[in-house]
C-alpha cells in the first residue's frame, strides 16, 4: 500500500480565524511581526489534526506584502523566526514533524508578469540564508513560471551545504478552461515536470489553485515522469477560494471561500489524486485543521 504523507493547511486564514492581526498587504506576516505565539498555535493545531510535514509562515516575507522597508531591516529575523516557531510547535506536539521552509513567489502570487529577474536573486537570497539552519526540506510553493522556480533551485543548491529535499509546487490555470494542464504563465505542465526533473528536484505539486482541476495535472506528471524513466513524489493541496483571474491583485481585500469545500469534500478530492499517484497531500488556503484531520484520519 502507497504511504502517504499528510501536510498541513492554510496558515493566512487559520491566523484570521483565531483573532491573530491579518490584513493586505501583509498578510500571514503581519502575525510574525505581532502575535508569533498565535503561529505557533496554528502549526500546533495541524500536528494534532495530523500533518507530518508543517510549512514555516515565510511566505509573506516579501517586499511585496511587508514592503520594501521593512524587508531590508527584519526579513532575516522573521525568516528565521518562522523555522525557530515552527521547530517549537513540533518539539511541544511530541510527534515526529517535517519542517518545511516556504519559499514563496518573490513579486507576488498568481502574477507571473509581475516577475523581475533582475531583483529576483537579491531579494530570494536571504530568505533561504536565513531558512537553511533550521528547516528539514524547501518547498518552492505556488509558482507560476519556470523562469522563478528554476532560479529559486539554483539559488538553494548553492546557499544549502546541507542538500536537503527540494519540493516545488505549482498553482494551475484556473480562470478559464484549457486544452492541458498549465501554470499561469501559460507555460504546460508537461514542460514543468521535464523542466524541475532535469533540475534534479525531489518532489512536484500542485497548490493554490482549485481541487477540480488538480487530478489532470497529477495524472499528466506521472505519466511525464514514466516516460522520462523518472520517480519523483507527486503531492498536492488546493485552495478553498474562487477561480482566480489573470489579473487578480493578491493585496486588494481578502478573497471568500468556497462554502462548498467541506472537510468531507475536500477529502473527495483527496482520494483521486492518491488513486492517481499522489502521496503528499495537504491543504492550501481556507482548508484548515479540520480538514487536516478527515485527510489524516482517511488516508
Amino acid at each position: 500500500m502507497t504511504t502517504v504523507t499528510i501536510l498541513d493547511g492554510g496558515m493566512g486564514r487559520e491566523l484570521e480565524r483565531r483573532g491573530a492581526p491579518f490584513k493586505q498587504p501583509e498578510w500571514s506576516a503581519l502575525a510574525m511581526m505581532e502575535a508569533p505565539e498565535i503561529v505557533k498555535e496554528v502549526h500546533k493545531a495541524f500536528i494534532a489534526a495530523g500533518s507530518r510535514v508543517i510549512t514555516t509562515n515565510s511566505y509573506a516575507l516579501v517586499p511585496f506584502h511587508i514592503g520594501e522597508e521593512v524587508f531590508q531591516q527584519r526579513a532575516t529575523e522573521l525568516a528565521i523566526d518562522s523555522a525557530n516557531i515552527a521547530r517549537q510547535a513540533v518539539e511541544e506536539s511530541g510527534e515526529k514533524v517535517t519542517i518545511a521552509g516556504s519559499l514563496a513567489p518573490l513579486f507576488g502570487s498568481y502574477r507571473a508578469d509581475l516577475y523581475q529577474a533582475e531583483r529576483a536573486e537579491e531579494i530570494a537570497r536571504p530568505l533561504i540564508t536565513a531558512l537553511a539552519p533550521s528547516v528539514d526540506l524547501w518547498l518552492n510553493e505556488t509558482q507560476s513560471l519556470l523562469a522563478e522556480t528554476l532560479l529559486m533551485k539554483k539559488l538553494v543548491d548553492e546557499l544549502d551545504r546541507e542538500k536537503k529535499p527540494y519540493w516545488v509546487s505549482f498553482t494551475l490555470e484556473d480562470a478559464e478552461p484549457t486544452t492541458e494542464p498549465c501554470l499561469r504563465s501559460g507555460e504546460t505542465v508537461v514542460e514543468a515536470v521535464k523542466a524541475m526533473a532535469a533540475a534534479g528536484v525531489d518532489g512536484i505539486l500542485f497548490n493554490c489553485c482549485q481541487p477540480e482541476i488538480i487530478a489532470d495535472a497529477i495524472a499528466l506528471t506521472k505519466q511525464v515522469l514514466a516516460e522520462i524513466n523518472k520517480e519523483l513524489q507527486i503531492g498536492a493541496y488546493a485552495n478553498a477560494f474562487p477561480p482566480q483571474p489573470k489579473n487578480a491583485t493578491a493585496n486588494d481585500g481578502l478573497d471568500e471561500l468556497r462554502a462548498d469545500l467541506t472537510p468531507e469534500s475536500y477529502l473527495v478530492w483527496a482520494e483521486k489524486w492518491c488513486e492517481l499517484g499522489a502521496t503528499l497531500i495537504g491543504g492550501c488556503c481556507g482548508i484548515g485543521p479540520d480538514h487536516i484531520a478527515a485527510l489524516a484520519k482517511r488516508l
